[in-house]
C-alpha cells in the first residue's frame, strides 16, 4: 500500500484503480462509489478506465499470469462460453509457461504488459521502471505485439504513463474491479461484476494460484449472465479500437 508520506513525496501520484485510497494515519481504505471511475478518467484522460460506446460489449482483463495451475482453467471457461480476454502478463512467469501464452493467442485472446514482477510499479525508480517495461516488452514480443500496459497494483504517475507511451503502450486500468486480490470469494466477484458492469466497461480479475481458480469459478457464472444481457465479452483492442463500419461508435481512446 502507498502510505501518506509516499503521496507527499510524489506530488503527481494518482490513484490508478477503481477504488479510492483514503490515507488516514497511514492506513488505506478501499471504497468504490460509482462516481469514482468517471472522476479518475477526467483527472487522467490519457489513461483508459472504460470505453465510451453504445456497442453491447465489455472488455475482460486478467492480470498476473500465466500460471500452470489456474490459467488452463480460465482458458477452458473462456473457450466454453465463447468469450475473449486480454491477459496482462507478468513476464517472469512466462518461462516454463510458453505453451500457455501461445494458447492464449491461438484461442483469440491478446497479451499485454504487466511488467516483470508482481509488485507496485509506483515504487520503482524511473530508470528501473523503464528497464522492466522494456524487458517485459521483449518477452512478449516473442509471441505477439503488445499495445496495452497496466501498472502493477494499479498505481501510476504521469512520468510512468509518458514512459509507457514512448514504448508504444496505452495505459489502462479498469472500471469494474471486484477486489478479488483482497476478497477471496468467487461468489462476491460474480455478484459485484453483475451489479456494476455496463457497455464499455473494463473488468479486472486475477490469475495465479487460488486467485486464478476463483476467477475461473466466477467466470463460469458471469459469462452466461452477461450473454443473457446481450453483452459480448471481448478483448481491450476489440472494444477500444473503432470498427470500420459507418455505425461504429468512436472509442474513448485507443
Amino acid at each position: 500500500m502507498i502510505r501518506f508520506r509516499t503521496w507527499a513525496r510524489r506530488q503527481r501520484l494518482i490513484a490508478g484503480s477503481t477504488c479510492v485510497i483514503v490515507a488516514v494515519l497511514g492506513v488505506s481504505l478501499p471504497l468504490n462509489p460509482d462516481w469514482v471511475v468517471p472522476g479518475l478518467s477526467r483527472i487522467s484522460p490519457e489513461v483508459t478506465y472504460f470505453v465510451e460506446t453504445e456497442r453491447p460489449a465489455v472488455a475482460l482483463t486478467i492480470d498476473d499470469g500465466p500460471d500452470a495451475l489456474a490459467t488452463p482453467l480460465i482458458l477452458d471457461v473462456l473457450r466454453r462460453h465463447g468469450a475473449r480476454a486480454t491477459f496482462f502478463v507478468v513476464s517472469s512467469r512466462v518461462t516454463g509457461n510458453e505453451q500457455l501464452v501461445a494458447r492464449m493467442l491461438e484461442e483469440g485472446h491478446e497479451i499485454a504488459n504487466h511488467l516483470v514482477e508482481d509488485e507496485p510499479s509506483i515504487l520503482l525508480p524511473a530508470a528501473e521502471f523503464e528497464e522492466k517495461l522494456s524487458v517485459a516488452q521483449q518477452t512478449l514480443a516473442r509471441f505477439a505485439e503488445s499495445r496495452w500496459f497496466r501498472p502493477g497494483h494499479g498505481w501510476y504517475d504521469a512520468e510512468m504513463v509518458a514512459t509507457a507511451g514512448r514504448y508504444g503502450y496505452s495505459t489502462v486500468l479498469g472500471s469494474v474491479y471486484p477486489f478479488d486480490a483482497q476478497i477471496p470469494s468467487a461468489w462476491f466477484a460474480e455478484r459485484y461484476i453483475r451489479a456494476h458492469v455496463h457497455p464499455g466497461a473494463i473488468i479486472v480479475l486475477h490469475d495465479v494460484g487460488g486467485r486464478g481458480v476463483r476467477t475461473a469459478e466466477a467466470l463460469e457464472a458471469i459469462l452466461p449472465a452477461l450473454r443473457e444481457r446481450g453483452l459480448q465479452v471481448t478483448t481491450l483492442t476489440d472494444l477500444a479500437v473503432p470498427r470500420r463500419s459507418a455505425s461504429a461508435s468512436p472509442a474513448r481512446r485507443p
